[in-house]
């Protein structure tokens, strides 16, 4: 790939009066723009050829890394394999041709999908009823909050307007709260990673709205105290909200309805193998427990005599004009179809295992500061030499020139050289095992030739870029000649 092309800009490959495209005769005449419509100036646009466009964007690709690429053990994301069946489903035409407001009977397929999806979700979490309408994990807190200030409201328990928040939550967590107008109040940990109860204790009250809890954690610990957080929480008027961004260890091994949990959110696009990252495309469905259904937002699909139909009248709630989006909850509908009843039990002891394996074959060499078992992830503080002088990001930027794609590094902000690692369920024992004996080289070459380390990476197309200049004075704009 060393040719003039590789490593330009669209717009430096840019000559005036270049094509890369043809338009059918107009057959619709021309009308005029109204004024306050056009521009004043010609649009900044790149002009070139086809095979230059195609070649530029093919090279290009090239660079991306994703999971069809190679390992990407991203902790808390859940960067796993996302099977190609579901994209054919999913661009089935019958699929992929539907319109949002086709009416109910002209699209009788699509709706019997998302009403099973439902179902399924509510079996594999012990709660009542879902709705698949939000379309992101955060989005999904959202509409869970604002389930839960619904539910206090239409009892006239105004003054409940707190949530607590454990101190190793996910940031959205305390960003959703404060977005549907409630009070964050954090709780701490114990030395074990776990929320602290005693601490607990003393901030519940009858101003409690709810209680958020991500299990595992962010640690990939799983929160012990549940049952009595629980307990605590209901007895003081409080619901017991869900995030189900860690779902992956829990499938199979026990579900968030019977641990006393009332509302929940699940992301699809982690959990349930649909594409993730980027932006989108994005799915974070709400369960509630029975007695909550009513707050649900709509529309929503029902099942009746006829077939399957959509509700839109008499919600409490609303979080999108239509049912979610469908791209994605076709891939999770098949990607469950695929695993059957039987082997989807099978994900969380698999990613647990996987978790387990890389943390005890890894920790004599990288500082563990939580022993125990973990569950689909686990952090470590940097290597266990810090004499080397070698920092987590210069372990994270030398895995790509093994072409691995790093971890998440200094998060949680528990650590100060956190390396958060999560293999996921889905990948192999040879995988893990290469993954493993890299992770391993590096911590010897930090101790035998440490600047290799903190000069990497090596092997990629562009070496270590100045982030705080970056982040400070970002160039978002192309000026040729400038």
């Amino acid at each position: 790939m060393n040719n003039k092309l590789y490593g330009k800009l669209i717009f430096e490959l840019s000559h005036d009066g270049s094509k890369g495209y043809s338009l059918p005769k107009n057959e619709f005449g021309n009308y005029k723009l109204p004024e306050n419509l056009r521009r004043e100036t010609d649009a900044r646009l790149p002009e070139c050829d086809e095979m230059t466009v195609v070649r530029h964007y093919t090279n290009h690709s090239g660079n991306n890394f994703g999971v069809n690429n190679g390992f990407y053990p991203l902790g808390s994301c859940t960067m796993k394999y996302n099977p190609s069946i579901n994209e054919e489903t999913s661009s089935l035409k019958p699929f992929a041709n539907l319109h949002p407001l086709q009416s109910a009977d002209t699209c009788q397929g699509a709706l019997e999908v998302y009403y099973n999806l439902q179902k399924s979700l509510a079996a594999l979490t012990g709660l009542s009823e879902f709705t698949l309408n939000p379309f992101a994990g955060a989005h999904g807190e959202l509409t869970g909050l604002m389930i839960i200030r619904a539910y206090h409201e239409s009892r006239g328990d105004s003054k409940r307007v707190k949530v607590i928040v454990p101190d190793s939550a996910h940031g959205t967590n305390p960003a959703s709260a404060s977005v549907c107008g409630l009070e964050v109040v954090e709780v701490k940990s114990t030395a074990d990673g776990i929320v602290d109860v005693n601490d607990l204790r003393g901030l519940l009250d009858d101003t409690v709205a709810a209680m958020m809890m991500t299990n595992p954690n962010t640690l990939g610990l799983f929160e012990t105290e549940i049952p009595e957080i629980a307990k605590l929480v209901h007895e003081c008027g409080g619901l017991m909200y869900y995030d189900g961004a860690n779902l992956n260890p829990m499938l199979g091994a026990c579900r968030p309805g019977d641990m006393g949990f009332d509302v929940m959110h699940i992301n699809l696009h982690k959990t349930f193998a649909t594409p993730h990252g980027g932006g989108g495309p994005g799915s974070g469905p709400v369960g509630v427990r029975e007695g909550l259904e009513e707050f649900l937002p709509a529309p929503k699909v029902i099942k009746t005599e006829k077939g399957f139909g959509i509700e839109t009248n008499g919600e409490k709630i609303n979080v999108g004009a239509f049912l979610g989006n469908f791209g994605v909850i076709i891939k999770a509908y098949t990607y469950i179809l695929t695993l059957g009843k039987e082997n989807i039990r099978l994900v969380g002891p698999f990613a647990t295992l996987n978790a387990n394996y890389i943390k005890e074959c890894l920790k004599d060499v990288y500082e563990l500061p939580i022993s125990g078992l973990c569950k689909h992830e686990f952090v470590f503080n940097g290597l266990k030499d810090k004499s080397t002088e070698v920092t987590t990001m210069d372990v994270a930027k030398r895995l790509l020139d093994f072409g691995y794609h790093a971890p998440t590094i200094y998060f949680p902000l528990l650590f100060h050289e956190a390396m958060m690692i999560e293999p996921t369920e889905s990948e192999s024992k040879d995988t893990i095992d290469s993954f493993i004996s890299v992770m391993r080289q590096i911590a010897q070459e930090a101790k035998d030739e440490p600047q290799t380390v903190k000069s990497a990476p090596h092997n990629t197309p562009i070496g270590r870029v100045d982030d705080v200049l970056a982040a400070k004075e970002p160039k978002l704009t192309y000026y040729k000649n400038k």
